[in-house]
C-alpha cells in the first residue's frame, strides 16, 4: 500500500485541496470538430485563451451559447462580487462542461460534448464547426485530487467520460483505478490512455429494462481492488445519490473519501448538484 506515514496526526491530508482562479468571461472559436462516436462530438477551440487554467480533472466551465440568429453569444462581466449581463439583451442559454485537455502554450481548448436528442448544446455542437463563435466562463476554481490512495474509483455517464477519461491519463504510471462508465451501447464505448493497473468496465444503456440501472449493475456486479480507494462518482442526480449509499452501505466507503455530483437532474435542464454531505 502507499506510504502514508508522513501524514499528520489527526489530519486527512487526502482531502481535495481547493484552488480558485480570476473569473473571466472571454469569446473563444472553434479550431476543429469531429465526431469520435456516435453520441460525442470533440471540439477544439482557440481565441482569447491568455490566462485560462484548469489544472482538475472535474474542473467546469460554463459555456454560453449564441441565440437562433446570433453569430455572437451576449456576455456578462464580474465585477468582484457578481456576475452582471449587459441591460436589455437577453441572457444566453449555458451549461456546464469539463476541460477535456488544455494547451497553454498552444492556446488550445478540448471539450468533449456528450449529444443527446435535442438540446441548446447538443444543437450547437451538431453545428460547430471552424470559426463558430462560443463564450466561455471560469472554471472559478479546481478541486485538486490527492494520489495518495490504494486505487482509485471513478464511476460515471457519457456525461461524466470527459473528465473520467482525463483523470485516468493523468494517474500515475503505477496507480490502479476502477472505471465504471454508462453508454449507449458498444459503438459508444472510447479508446482510453490509463496505466497498467487501470480497469475500465462499460456498461450499456441501450436494450436495458426502463426499471434497471446500468450503473448500478455495474457497480454491484464489480469486484473492487484491495486497500483504501478515493471514490469518485458523476451522473444523474437520483443515480449518483444512489452510488454514493451503495458504497459507505454495501462496500464499507468512508463518505469523506467520496466525491459525487449530479452532473444532470432528469426532468430538469442546466443542473449540476453536489452529493458530498448527502447520505
Amino acid at each position: 500500500m502507499r506510504d502514508r506515514q508522513n501524514r499528520p496526526a489527526g489530519e486527512d491530508s487526502r482531502q481535495p485541496k481547493r484552488v480558485r482562479h480570476e473569473l473571466r468571461f472571454r469569446l473563444i472559436e472553434v479550431a476543429a470538430a469531429e465526431r469520435i462516436s456516435p453520441h460525442m462530438a470533440r471540439i477544439t477551440f482557440g481565441g482569447d485563451l491568455n490566462g485560462f487554467d484548469s489544472p482538475g480533472f472535474d474542473d467546469h466551465v460554463k459555456l454560453f451559447f449564441p441565440a437562433a440568429g446570433e453569430e455572437v453569444p451576449a456576455l456578462p462581466t464580474f465585477d468582484g462580487r457578481s456576475v452582471v449581463f449587459p441591460e436589455g439583451v437577453a441572457r444566453p442559454v449555458a451549461r456546464d462542461f469539463t476541460p477535456r485537455s488544455f494547451d497553454a502554450a498552444q492556446g488550445v481548448l478540448v471539450i468533449d460534448f456528450a449529444l443527446h436528442d435535442s438540446g441548446p448544446a447538443t444543437e450547437w455542437a451538431r453545428g460547430a464547426r471552424p470559426g463558430s463563435k462560443i463564450g466561455l466562463g471560469g472554471p472559478r476554481g479546481s478541486f485538486l485530487f490527492p494520489l495518495d490512495y490504494d486505487w482509485h474509483l471513478l464511476v460515471g455517464d457519457a456525461t461524466a467520460l470527459p473528465a473520467i477519461a482525463r483523470r485516468l491519463e493523468e494517474l500515475p504510471a503505477d496507480a490502479r483505478a476502477l472505471a465504471l462508465i454508462e453508454v449507449g451501447d458498444a459503438a459508444d464505448e472510447l479508446a482510453l490512455t490509463a496505466p497498467a493497473g487501470a480497469r475500465v468496465v462499460w456498461a450499456h444503456s441501450k436494450g436495458t429494462a426502463a426499471d434497471a440501472d446500468p450503473l448500478l449493475a455495474a457497480l454491484d456486479g464489480a469486484v473492487f481492488p484491495e486497500g483504501d480507494y478515493l471514490a469518485w462518482v458523476a451522473c444523474e442526480s437520483a443515480t449518483a445519490r444512489t452510488v454514493r449509499q451503495r458504497l459507505i452501505e454495501a462496500r464499507g466507503a468512508n463518505p469523506k473519501q467520496i466525491r459525487a455530483s449530479g452532473y444532470w437532474r432528469r426532468g430538469d435542464a442546466g443542473v449540476h448538484d453536489s452529493l458530498d454531505e448527502q447520505g
